[in-house]
């Protein structure tokens, strides 16, 4: 009885999940698991990957060549001399900061906006001021060294056809700049002060102090001390040729300098030169003038001197005569190839816009504006 009953409610169960009650009765009454339903499973059938190489982009890179510089020494060896050449590459100088942007003069205004940290153009015959800025800084001042150079040396009084030998002594070691003038170069002292003013040839002015009585020292001390009679208080050399930064002067200096230099005809002649021809050891070799402003006919150029290192910047010192009136023009630490001349035609202008009885002074200093 008990399961005859047991069994209608399985019945009603399974008939209410839709299972046959046929089958439910069999599994119940066998014991057996009832049989599970089938399950299709899909199958997905992925195509092989296909490995595709990676698109190659050619980059043309166009390399600049590197420049190289022959150096040549030379040294004796069981008293024979040997002569060696090495190529080095010539690696470009960095960016770096004048000894007048590190004294912030560069901060300084000018109603002209010159690209140079130092000005400064008086009168010659009054010595009065008629532009000036910053014109008390000592600074370091390149090339524009060779003027006391050829001072010292035209002082001196000695031989100027004496012929002088270029050694290795007067190859720079300091700054690596190149020459014209090869070791074992002979030239008279004329020839030696001609392309060092004119070209501003660095051996050649390192000869020159070299062959003075007592040598390099003796000819260093000499040019402190016509710096020092001449009132040049803010001035010191350590060289004849300007290539080390610790030759350094002020504008007011270097203007002292100029009018002094000025009274030696070989100075004027030789700095003022467009181009000049010499023959060390038989070669002929021409030079022509650092200042462009000398081949220029609108300009009339009593003496010159160009300088530059990096720590100094473009330099430029000129007698100049301007509307009839003979100037001194002092440009320090500018900056540019080309700026120290565009500086002076700047000036030029000015002058000449003012007139000769007309010029107003002006007077820059650094961080202040004066007038």
């Amino acid at each position: 009885m008990l399961k005859s009953a047991l069994a209608v409610v399985t019945t009603l169960l399974f008939v209410l999940a839709g299972i046959a009650p046929a089958t439910a009765q069999n599994a119940v009454s066998s014991n057996q698991p009832v049989a599970k339903k089938a399950v299709v499973k899909k199958v997905i059938v992925r195509k092989p990957l296909v490995k595709r190489r990676p698109i190659q982009v050619k980059r043309v890179v166009h390399v600049a060549p590197v420049r190289q510089r022959i150096i040549r020494t030379s040294a004796m060896v069981n008293g024979k001399r040997r002569v060696s050449y090495q190529r080095t590459p010539i690696v470009a100088a960095p960016m770096v900061e004048t000894a007048g942007d590190l004294a912030g003069l560069n901060m300084t205004p000018d109603p002209l906006a010159l690209r140079s940290n130092v000005a400064l153009v008086i009168d010659q015959a009054s010595s009065q001021v008629l532009f000036e800025k910053n014109s008390t800084v000592a600074l370091p001042i390149a090339s524009v060294t060779k003027l006391m150079t050829a001072t010292v040396v035209a002082e001196a009084h000695q031989d100027m056809s004496e012929i002088l030998t270029v050694t290795e002594d007067d190859v720079d070691r300091e700054k690596h700049s190149s020459s014209r003038l090869r070791v074992g170069a002979q030239l008279s002292r004329d020839d030696m002060l001609h392309i060092a003013l004119m070209s501003s040839e660095n051996r050649a002015a390192s000869a020159l102090g070299r062959n003075y009585p007592g040598g390099l020292p003796a000819f260093v001390v000499a040019m402190n001390a016509k710096a020092h009679a001449l009132g040049m208080m803010d001035t010191h050399y350590v060289d004849s040729t300007g290539l080390s930064s610790r030759n350094v002067a002020s504008a007011r200096d270097l203007a002292k300098l100029v009018v002094a230099a000025y009274n030696y005809p070989l100075i004027r002649q030789y700095s003022t030169d467009a181009k000049y021809m010499v023959e060390p050891s038989g070669h002929a070799v021409q030079y022509a003038s650092s200042n462009r402003l000398i081949a220029s006919k609108d300009w009339d150029i009593g003496l010159q001197k160009t300088g530059y290192i990096n720590e100094a910047g473009h330099c430029l010192v000129m007698l100049t005569k301007i509307e009839g009136r003979s100037v001194v023009m002092v440009f320090l630490d500018s900056k540019g190839r080309a700026s120290h001349v565009a500086d002076a035609m700047r000036m030029r202008h000015w002058l000449s816009e003012q007139g000769p009885q007309n010029l107003t002074r002006v007077v820059l200093h650094a961080h202040a504006e004066e007038s």
